[in-house]
């Protein structure tokens, strides 16, 4: 196998366009304020102090391209609860942890987080396009983790001098949030490292803002050597639209693998006939169901949480109705665990 050397890796060209992209203007506006959210769905007032006290500790983030799936005048929509803050979020509940899955504790190096045998995490980008009130990291401390290029090279030299390291897992925040410059930058360096194998990349974007798969990110992942994963974060079938289905197969036709992880959510998904539609969704846009998982017990999120006696219910349902390989994994991640902890 022929490998690149820094030198080389430098040298590789990148075209990118002197504007901004479209994705990077829907990003740049996305919905902020929970009143201009409230508003443009129609809602009634009486959700307003709610989503003001949630947006108080995360704040609002929807793109318009979002918010354009989601039916006005409903505060039930399954799209809306995903997104909308809640007074339910300033509660304390016994058991709900800033950090649930203790991931300061396996934190290295700024921005390196190496929990799991044979792949290391790199935190790409500390910002999101979508603000997902259960987010189990809306309380990490990205200001903590925002390496530079000369940080990221400590970062590297760990994998570089671990070989049984085999897979780059790029997350965030969201790792698709950052400038193509940057990640194309990045990936080239993880390429030039002999021992890796393959590039994951974890993101919410593509389904929130489809247009953020264009050529120029198309032309960084096809550079790469390295075999290309994106395993994307889908909880809804209502969210896979026409302008997804043509980004995916895109990123198909460049040779990457499509899976998706969703999270079981009360008013969201905690039914068979909402997951089987999911599954279907995800495999007529050429995606696979991945890993179904379990609520991460994070500050603010206990009221989507679903007991495990349930979901092991709904996942037996759901293998009533659908093929094998269209059933994700029931999982919950255990911190400490040498892998996710199937249910």
């Amino acid at each position: 196998m022929i490998t690149r050397s820094p030198a080389d890796v430098q040298s590789v060209p990148l075209a990118l366009p002197q504007e901004r992209a479209p994705w990077q203007r829907q990003l740049a506006g996305v919905i902020r304020d929970p009143h201009e959210l409230c508003r443009r769905l129609d809602l009634d007032p009486a959700w307003l102090p709610g989503a003001e006290a949630g947006h108080e500790l995360f704040e609002v983030r929807v793109p318009k391209a979002y918010l354009a799936r989601i039916r006005p005048g409903d505060p039930h929509d399954p799209l809306l609860r995903q997104v909308l803050p809640l007074g339910e979020e300033t509660l304390e509940v016994p058991g709900y942890l800033a950090d649930p899955l203790q991931e300061a504790e396996h934190t290295p190096a700024k921005g390196l987080i190496h929990k799991y045998a044979g792949r290391v995490l790199l935190i790409a980008s500390p910002s999101c396009a979508i603000n997902c009130r259960y987010c189990f990291r809306r309380h990490f401390p990205y200001g903590e983790n925002a390496p530079s290029r000369a940080q990221w090279e400590a970062s590297l030299d760990t994998l570089r001098g671990d070989a049984s390291i085999r897979e780059a897992i790029l997350s965030g925040g969201d790792p698709l949030a950052a400038n193509d410059r940057q990640l194309a930058w990045l990936v080239a360096r993880l390429d030039a490292i002999p021992n890796l194998k393959r590039l994951r990349i974890h993101s919410r974007l593509p389904v929130v803002i489809p247009e953020r798969v264009d050529d120029t990110l198309l032309g960084w992942l096809s550079a790469t050597r390295l075999q290309k994963v994106l395993v994307l974060h889908i909880n809804h079938a209502n969210e896979i639209d026409e302008a997804l289905i043509a980004a995916c197969t895109r990123l198909k036709n460049a040779g990457v693998t499509l899976l998706n992880q969703s999270v079981l959510l009360r008013g969201v998904n905690d039914s068979v006939e909402a997951l089987a539609a999911l599954s279907e969704r995800l495999f007529e846009a050429g995606i696979l169901p991945y890993y179904l998982h379990v609520l991460d017990p994070v500050a603010g999120a206990a009221h989507f949480d679903v007991p495990d006696d349930q979901a092991r219910e709904l996942v037996a349902g759901l293998r009533q109705v659908l093929p094998g390989f269209l059933m994700p994994t029931l999982a919950r991640e255990v911190p400490g665990e040498a892998s996710k902890t199937p249910l």
